[in-house]
């Protein structure tokens, strides 16, 4: 049997003010550093565009389908608050679909931030810790599978999930890591006791996420039946489909037809008598690894390059983010949790994308997502809120 491992992103960063510094600003630092109107707004927006409307196909589908239908999130901290505050029901939605048995909740940082590459690991471990917490309470899951911001991945992140209890991670099918190899396979990761590594099949995953509606590609108008005869041709253990939660309803619009192709699709895949649907843990379950995967230096799925560029590509953007770091050393010992958890929202990984300079294809996606007019007023606009936070911290 072939397993189809589908699994979703689903995150929404706690978009910052426009901060000057010399404005006046609230005293409570939620309302001081972000625009909670506008983080209202957006989440609302896609909550009606795709949340809401895709977890109830999706909790149709697996009833239709007996629990042949299987399904993995990562739900990121900073989108279940918002959720929570903004939008309750998207909450109960996700917790009919727990109830389900047929999906996997995975862990992550809480912030959705690069804590993972700060020189402390302490600050990685708490928002592990603080994410298995939330899931626990909302979902009463308890998760075995890891999957960092945006699957950064290297031999040493590896390790300290394993020292956390986790048996796989995720990561990006890279030939860096593969080679010559399939990333339709289950792996070990090099230097740990046994890690399992689950690497996404970027090209079929891809063919979902970013092609579906791009009528200049050769295989336009992409529909479940064909692209179930690709898994089906596809050889292997698994074939793990990751992608971003919003490519359902917002980025591809529903006038693309992608409700449509997903409805039909577990139907089409299920004809194959050699696929299944499995949740990553029920993969690497079932699985022995086949070889071994080694990333000295970290990878990721995000931009061309596949590495940490997208979020520390610039001096902008590594400024900000030792400073960021710099600041932490600080808070951390001063007790206070609003402070501490201002903070690590200031850790979105989101916050450091949007000054990203690249060009290109690259640079196009990271401008659509930019509340900014430029990646330069977006480094101005941080670093002042950066700077003032910091000063807040010392007077503390």
């Amino acid at each position: 049997m072939t397993s189809i491992c589908m699994y979703f992103q689903v995150h929404q960063p706690m978009r910052l003010r426009h901060f000057s510094v010399f404005g006046e600003h609230a005293e409570r630092l939620d309302e001081r550093y972000f625009d909670c109107d506008l983080n209202r707004r957006i989440l609302e927006k896609v909550a009606n565009k795709c949340y809401l409307p895709t977890n109830e196909l999706l909790l149709r589908l697996i009833e239709d389908n007996h629990g042949s239908f299987k399904i993995s999130y990562s739900l990121s901290g900073s989108f279940l608050e918002q959720a929570k505050r903004f939008c309750p029901q998207l909450i109960e939605s996700f917790q009919r679909l727990a109830k389900t048995g047929c999906v996997e909740f995975l862990d992550e940082t809480y912030y959705h931030s690069l804590a993972s590459l700060f020189t402390d690991k302490r600050e990685f471990a708490e928002q592990v810790r603080l994410h298995a917490d939330a899931l626990k309470e909302l979902f009463g899951a308890r998760a075995s599978t890891f999957r960092n911001t945006e699957v950064i991945f290297s031999n040493d992140i590896a390790r300290l999930a394993e020292g956390m209890g986790y048996s796989a991670i995720m990561t990006e099918g890279l030939e860096s890591l593969l080679g010559w190899r399939s990333p339709n396979y289950v792996y070990s990761v090099a230097g740990t006791d046994g890690m399992r590594a689950l690497l996404r099949n970027f090209k079929l995953s891809d063919d979902v996420s970013y092609r579906f509606s791009a009528r200049w590609w050769s295989e336009w108008p992409l529909t479940a039946d064909k692209y179930a005869r690709w898994l089906a041709a596809s050889e292997g253990q698994c074939i793990n489909l990751f992608m971003d939660y919003e490519t359902f309803g917002e980025h591809q619009w529903s006038e693309t037809g992608i409700f449509s192709f997903l409805e039909h699709f577990p139907r089409e895949a299920l004809k194959y008598q050699h696929l299944e649907f499995q949740t990553p843990a029920e993969v690497v379950r079932d699985n022995e690894p086949v070889g071994e995967v080694s990333a000295e230096n970290p990878v990721s799925w995000a931009d061309i390059e596949r590495d940490t560029s997208a979020w520390l590509g610039n001096d902008m953007q590594r400024e900000c983010f030792h400073f960021l770091q710099d600041i932490g050393t600080r808070v951390r010992s001063r007790g206070d949790d609003e402070m501490l958890h201002s903070w690590r929202l200031l850790q979105n990984s989101d916050h450091l994308y949007y000054l990203c300079t690249k060009s290109l294809a690259d640079g196009d996606v990271h401008k659509y997502f930019s509340p900014f007019e430029s990646p330069y007023d977006g480094f101005i606009n941080y670093m002042n809120i950066l700077q003032d936070f910091s000063q807040k911290a010392d007077e503390a």
